[in-house]
């Protein structure tokens, strides 16, 4: 059964618990807490919330899943560092077909 939550869910932790696979793409930081993981789960993180670094004044890039959920899911792509690179690389991808099919057409 596949279910699909949202920022507004009000039992997001219950339902996250029972999920076998999660993919975190709310753009929240850390909505998914390593005790709503359910152990062995696959998880995709591919939400992004960017925020300023009062000490630094320099600009971090954070994922919807918290970075200890890795110490009880079986498999994680982790945000920053899983799915970005190949989101550029499949991007690139398209340019270049997109540019292919248009030269076709000159």
């Amino acid at each position: 059964t596949v279910t699909q939550t949202h920022t507004g869910t009000t039992n997001l932790s219950e339902l996250l618990r029972q999920a076998d696979v999660i993919v975190g793409a709310a753009g929240v930081k850390h909505i998914v807490k390593a005790a709503d993981v359910k152990p062995g789960a696959a998880l995709l993180d591919v939400g992004v919330t960017r925020e300023t670094d009062p000490e630094t004044g320099k600009s971090r890039v954070y994922g919807d899943i918290e970075p200890a959920a890795a110490e009880v899911a079986g498999w994680i792509s982790p945000n920053p560092g899983g799915v970005g690179p190949m989101t550029v690389a499949l991007l690139m991808t398209n340019v270049v077909e997109a540019a292919e099919r248009q030269a076709a057409q000159l």
